[in-house]
């Protein structure tokens, strides 16, 4: 008789930390460079301020999305640590009371009294402070913060979005560069969203048309920013 392997479900929550930053960086890649641009270009700018701005954008905005995702999965991490300081000391001063305690979530999360007192009993016995973590404070290996992950990811991720549209207003010329790092910008944006989407399991249009409607919005906003200052009328 063929040995049947037990059945196993591809969940997609491990990817989630790493997918947020990276989506998120690779969004502000696209959408803040891509606007840096068009706004200075619709001010009637020249093209070497035009790219100049961009390298600026995408050298600020790469070490800015860094900083702050450092420092914030930071904080995250430093709250995690002090609440497994609080617990590991709580087990060790009254074991008792943190194996009722996790009986009785057990029970509220159904089991009987009984069976739920034997689990809290066993796997305090196993790892008494990964039990706790998990089940009563809500940490767990997937979730937990990564700082230096999450501070690489963003900053990688910015520059690859950031990439595409100063690449772009840097080998068109003049005439057509608002409207190619548009349109290129608009089609990098539904991918990524779509494929952020994919990868998270959620769907593929709606991922694609949310990311979609805010790049949009931004660059339009700061072209009409720059037409208000077209330096062109102030020569």
């Amino acid at each position: 008789m063929a040995h049947l392997s037990p059945h196993q479900e591809q969940h997609k929550s491990h990817r989630s930390g790493w997918l947020r930053a990276g989506v998120l960086g690779a969004n502000d890649g696209i959408v803040s460079t891509a606007s840096l641009i068009i706004g200075v270009a619709a001010a009637n700018a020249a093209h070497t301020d035009i790219l100049l701005a961009g390298v600026a954008g995408l050298v600020a905005g790469a070490m800015s999305m860094a900083a702050g995702e450092y420092v914030s999965v930071s904080s995250q991490a430093d709250t995690e640590r002090a609440d497994l300081a609080i617990e590991r000391r709580s087990i060790k001063e009254d074991r008792d009371a943190e194996l009722d305690e996790l009986a009785l979530i057990y029970e509220q999360r159904g089991l009987e009294p009984v069976l739920a007192k034997q689990v809290a009993e066993q796997l305090m016995a196993h790892d008494a402070l990964a039990a706790h973590a998990r089940d009563e404070i809500g940490i767990s290996p997937i979730s937990s913060a990564q700082p230096l992950l999450a501070a690489a990811a963003s900053a990688a991720m910015f520059f690859a979005g950031a990439i595409l549209p100063l690449l772009t207003a840097w080998l068109v010329p003049m005439p057509h560069l608002m409207g190619a790092v548009a349109v290129l910008s608009i089609l990098a944006l539904a991918l990524l969203g779509g494929v952020a989407a994919f990868i998270g399991g959620a769907s593929i249009t709606r991922g694609a048309l949310r990311v979609t409607f805010w790049g949009v919005l931004a660059m339009a906003l700061t072209a009409v920013v720059g037409r208000l200052f077209d330096v062109s009328t102030a020569l």
